[in-house]
């Protein structure tokens, strides 16, 4: 007999899993998401991944602000759920919420617990120039991220892998956990066992401030920062370019062996030098204009050897 689920997700990485688990035969009775927000040009009202994958599945929406009010808390106990599914929700779950359910809350996780603990693992992993990352179905309780693991597995990450490669391959992993530990949880066969107490770190939610290029910095840090903030919010520095100051997004760098002045343009193949080495641009954005690589760009504009970026 399948599990009456509550799936409680928000942005585009939840979705493959609301739609696992539905695959897989599970009940979901209701999907809560974050409200729709302000966005755009017309600043129009946009509703979440989740809330459009879930009704386009004929499945119920609810997006309180938080669960502060008896009302919501009521509303969500009365569905008698035997398990909520979450993913990237966006709120912290109160305990009247976490103990709803007959059967517990579980959770995706986008990291190695108890590594990158919070609302950036996928980023931090690789902006830290770590070579190994996870995806971890995790009973919930109340501290962030600090319930016990129930399955995991590794996943290794490539010197080139982007936060956006990343992120949709966690995702995958994640939809093919999340079915396998709700089938050991019907079976009641599911283990889950507490976090390490050491080794634990906090994922702080990226920051507008930290997205601008430091050149100072050793050429793999910048490259590393690159691959974690791309394609978004996407690292950036600012550019003379036709007499103007243009930003310009870079998606992907990969460090080289050279040297010079942190910031300057070394050659005619985007070379720019670091606080130590240096980094070769190999894709990138103009403001306003579609992604491209790098050769593209230099053949559409004329840059000179020397000038200094990022001041």
């Amino acid at each position: 007999m399948p599990l009456k689920i509550v799936f409680m997700g928000t942005p585009d990485f939840s979705v493959p899993v609301l739609d696992a688990v539905v695959a897989a035969g599970q009940e979901v009775v209701a999907v809560y998401s974050q409200p729709p927000r302000p966005a755009g040009r017309g600043m129009a009202e946009v509703k979440s991944p989740v809330q459009r994958r879930a009704e386009a599945l004929g499945i119920a929406v609810r997006t309180p602000v938080n669960f502060k009010s008896e009302e919501d808390r009521d509303a969500f106990a009365a569905l008698g759920a035997d398990a909520a599914v979450v993913v990237a929700y966006g709120l912290l779950l109160p305990k009247a919420i976490l103990e709803a359910t007959r059967l517990g809350c579980f959770n995706v996780h986008a990291s190695k617990l108890p590594r990158w603990r919070g609302a950036a693992p996928i980023q931090r992993a690789i902006m830290a120039g770590d070579t190994v990352t996870a995806v971890n179905i995790m009973r919930m309780e109340q501290g962030l991220d600090t319930g016990p693991v129930c399955l995991g597995r590794d996943v290794p990450i490539a010197a080139d892998t982007t936060a956006g490669e990343l992120h949709d391959e966690l995702s995958k992993l994640g939809a093919e956990l999340m079915v396998q530990a709700l089938s050991m949880l019907e079976a009641g066969r599911l283990q889950c066992v507490p976090q390490p107490s050491d080794g634990a770190t906090y994922a702080a939610k990226i920051d507008k401030g930290e997205t601008k290029i430091d050149f100072s910095r050793s050429a793999s840090d910048v490259a590393n920062h690159i691959r974690g903030l791309s394609p978004f919010p996407g690292a950036w520095f600012d550019a003379e370019i036709g007499g103007k100051s243009e930003r310009i997004k870079v998606l992907l760098a990969a460090p080289v062996e050279s040297s010079g002045e942190p910031g300057v343009l070394l050659d005619d193949r985007l070379t720019v030098a670091c606080g130590t080495g240096a980094i070769r641009i190999e894709k990138l954005q103009r403001a306003g204009k579609q992604p491209m690589a790098a050769a593209d760009f230099l053949r559409g504009t004329r840059l000179s050897v020397g000038e200094r970026f990022g001041r």
